[in-house]
């Protein structure tokens, strides 16, 4: 027996979703405040099984903006109509809009005691991509799924460890340490280096706040401490000073960044003073390196301001990056920021930052690589 129908979810539909959810989960339960907000986002999409004209089961699906990667947030299915193919049907619907919003890739969690659930995913082609500790409220573990939408080759992810920036303001730092631990030592992966390559980087000011790096301060901590570094920058001017108008944090920034760019000449840096393109790009990862390339904040994430994501793989249709920022009151995990497939297209868009257009990345590898 099939449900009669499966259609968005509307507001209207809150009740039921409410007393869906407290049917199904003990906890982790999604509150009525959030299916309200849920409901109405453009970068998620909830899905309801209509059976007699009352709801039994709901999928609900986030889409990653400026990726090729949707998250099944949520899957349920009311008690009274478990065993009748219900959530398959969901399933099936999410994999359906989340392919009509130009998605490759399904990810999903999963309770590591729901057997039902893990049978279903690994029979509709879902493989596991990783487990998560003590990831729900009770303790219990998570199984993080995936599975290709479309006909894509698998990526081929290097091993470069993940990591999520503990501040609003080190996503350069983070990055950096991503690069020391793929390859130097998994030990980096840690706030204190986290911090200390943010204070070593730093600009000292940003658009408002505690300040964010640039590519010659990433260049010259990557150097300082073991890595080989290569600059590649659209512009040879001061950078970030377009919004700035206090003139003593002018005079800072632009201090910062004369001994930036001093110090990397005297590190033998090599600098190049135009755009990176994308094959340029892929080619340096293809050679095993990795790449902290500026992209547009308000493109990935709403916010004018400028953001370091980490590139380091490409599967021959998009480049594998890792976003240190992970959007938790989005819902996001870090499984939905680490090997971020981006369409190469996409990735193009959005790899350039403010109305000039800047171009930015620090191509960053082992120095034993030279030898």
């Amino acid at each position: 027996m099939s449900a009669q129908r499966i259609r968005p979810a509307t507001l209207s539909d809150i009740d039921e979703l409410d007393a869906l959810e407290q049917a199904v989960f003990a906890t982790d339960r999604i509150s009525r405040r959030s299916f309200r907000s849920l409901i109405a986002r453009e970068t998620a999409e909830t899905l309801v099984a209509e059976r007699d004209g009352r709801i039994a089961g709901y999928g609900m699906i986030l889409f990653r903006a400026g990726t090729g990667m949707a998250r099944l947030y949520s899957l349920a299915v009311h008690p009274d109509h478990a065993g009748q193919g219900i959530g398959r049907q969901l399933l099936e619907a999410a994999e359906d809009a989340a392919y009509e919003h130009d998605r490759l890739f399904l990810r999903l969690e999963v309770r590591e005691d729901n057997s039902g659930a893990i049978a279903l995913y690994r029979k509709m082609g879902y493989r596991a991509i990783g487990r998560v500790a003590d990831y729900y409220q009770d303790g219990m573990a998570a199984l993080r799924f995936e599975k290709v939408l479309r006909d894509a080759a698998r990526p081929v992810i290097a091993q470069t460890p993940y990591y999520e920036q503990t501040t609003d303001f080190t996503c350069g730092a983070a990055c950096l340490a991503m690069a020391f631990a793929r390859f130097v030592s998994p030990d980096y992966l840690d706030p204190v280096w986290e911090v200390r390559f943010w204070r070593e980087a730093t600009t000292v000011f940003m658009l408002a706040g505690p300040g964010g790096c640039e590519p010659y301060g990433l260049a010259t901590v990557a150097t300082d401490h073991g890595l080989a570094a290569e600059i590649w920058c659209s512009s040879e001017s001061y950078l970030f000073l377009d919004t700035v108008r206090d003139p003593e944090k002018r005079r800072v920034m632009e201090l910062a960044q004369t001994d930036f760019r001093a110090r990397a000449l005297a590190a033998g840096v090599a600098v190049r003073h135009r755009a990176f393109a994308l094959d340029e790009l892929r080619d340096n990862l293809a050679q095993g390196r990795v790449a902290i390339v500026l992209v547009s904040g308000y493109l990935m994430m709403g916010s004018k301001v400028p953001h370091w994501v980490l590139a380091h793989a490409d599967d021959g249709r998009h480049i594998i990056v890792h976003d240190p920022w992970v959007e938790e009151e989005r819902g996001e995990t870090a499984g939905d920021a680490a090997n971020i497939p981006v369409p190469y297209a996409i990735f193009d868009r959005i790899a350039r930052y403010g109305r000039s257009g800047l171009r930015a990345a620090v191509i960053l590898e082992g120095k034993t690589a030279h030898v």
